[in-house]
């Protein structure tokens, strides 16, 4: 009883803002500290996961270090903080982070959460775990109820989509999408603020700061290199796949001043659910570049193959358009790694056939087959990768829409994304890999 009403005293006088951190605090005992994530890591220990070589990249306190690459799923992204909370608790450290849609939220967040090396699964778990994350459908709410409908195949769905039809034909034909995304960007703007990331400016000087890594297959000999960020989009005004930071001075003219939430905000920008990102005035919007000056000098042919007049205003749409899941971004093509690419999917891997019946059946399945065949066809050429891909297969049992997703929901897909980055690891096998790569190459390791 009186610890009861020293609660309350506490409560009342820290008011809202103790209260606020209380739930907060209690949202992240869900995720982190539920008896199966719990067990999870018992398995990690018990195992020995922890110390098992999954790289010859390691720093002084004897954490490994590979790249990442990170599937796009809506809001199924949250497996992935599943996935990144294991693997640091394993002692895996992520140098190279590259993803689309979700993925480039969680590459973007991971980027800026910590300097490179630094645990930062904790601080990025925080962030959507305090999150109403239904708040980023920021559209008409009755279309936002529509939605609702739809995902949880409520009944009467057709004639809430007839009596909404002029509505939604109305934002779409003004708009080309249903929400803004402007609760989306606030959010990734702010959280990146609280990291003291404001400015491309801020996050390239924050991305230098690596720590002294060495290789332990050359008797733990120093090495220095760079940290590098793909966050992908598509630029539909040109027709151009479009990685971020790199590309940044196409669109901006003083690019380091940006916001790398922008970045994030265009790569998530789901077509119709989401309204496109539009960038105005283009550099040398209205222009040709010099056809007479080499291509290393001409920044549109150079980056994106692009030779006609510089658009004024781009608008980009969601990067999984064109590469869902960016798996060739650190990919090298001659030698063995020193330290490999791992990725994350989210969906699952081609299992069954698309029903094209009728045209919503036609519409999902093209949209399908554009979102991935970039990605099958890399992967198809270079197997070797399936070693390094953990699978979620999150939308076997979640949708990728599903804003309205209540929390002891959003813990089940943080699990999903625990559970198999345990098996991923009892699974992959470093000196195999390498083998297969020094086979496929006929070369000793770069």
């Amino acid at each position: 009883m009186l610890a009861r009403l020293q609660g309350r005293g506490k409560a009342a006088s820290y008011g809202a803002g103790y209260i606020h951190y209380r739930n907060a605090h209690y949202q992240m005992k869900q995720f982190t500290e539920n008896s199966e994530i719990l067990g999870l890591l018992r398995r990690v220990k018990e195992n020995g996961l922890d110390r098992k070589v999954c790289s010859d990249i390691i720093d002084s306190s004897g954490c490994q270090y590979v790249d990442l690459v990170q599937e796009g799923g809506g809001v199924l992204g949250i497996a992935l903080a599943g996935y990144i909370f294991i693997m640091e608790k394993a002692g895996i450290r992520f140098f190279s982070l590259a993803g689309t849609s979700a993925g480039a939220i969680s590459a973007m967040l991971m980027a800026c959460a910590g300097t490179t090396g630094e645990p930062v699964s904790g601080r990025v778990l925080k962030m959507i775990s305090e999150k109403d994350i239904s708040g980023f459908v920021d559209g008409h709410p009755a279309l936002k109820r529509l939605i609702t409908r739809y995902i949880e195949g409520g009944r009467c769905f057709n004639f809430y989509l007839l009596l909404n039809a002029f509505r939604i034909y109305r934002v779409l034909r003004r708009d080309l999408g249903i929400n803004p995304g402007n609760e989306f960007e606030k959010w990734v703007s702010t959280g990146l603020s609280e990291f003291g990331i404001n400015t491309l400016e801020d996050l390239n000087r924050h991305r230098a700061r690596v720590p002294l890594l060495f290789d332990r297959s050359r008797n733990n000999t120093p090495i220095l290199r760079k940290a590098e960020l793909k966050i992908i989009t598509a630029d539909i005004t040109t027709k151009t796949k479009v990685v971020f930071p790199e590309m940044a001075g196409l669109y901006w003219k003083d690019p380091l001043s940006v916001n790398p939430a922008l970045f994030v905000r265009a790569s998530m920008s789901v077509p119709y659910f989401f309204q496109p990102m539009v960038v105005k005035n283009i550099p040398f919007g209205g222009e040709y570049e010099d056809s007479s000056l080499p291509r290393e000098k001409t920044p549109w042919r150079k980056h994106a193959g692009y030779h006609g007049k510089i658009p004024s205003e781009v608008s980009f749409a969601d990067g999984g358009l064109l590469s869902n899941f960016p798996i060739n971004a650190f990919h090298l093509r001659n030698g063995v790694p020193k330290k490999p690419t791992f990725g994350v999917r989210l969906s699952t891997w081609r299992n069954e056939h698309s029903k094209v019946a009728g045209p919503g059946g036609k519409a999902g399945a093209l949209i399908g087959t554009m979102r991935q065949l970039h990605d099958y066809d890399f992967l198809v050429r270079n197997p070797d990768y399936n070693r390094l891909i953990c699978y979620v297969d999150a939308d076997k049992d979640f949708n990728w829409l599903d804003f309205s997703m209540p929390v002891d929901r959003q813990v089940e897909l943080f699990l999903a994304g625990a559970r198999k980055a345990v098996d991923f690891l009892e699974k992959f096998d470093w000196e195999e890999y390498r083998e297969l790569r020094r086979r496929m190459s006929g070369t000793v390791p770069s």
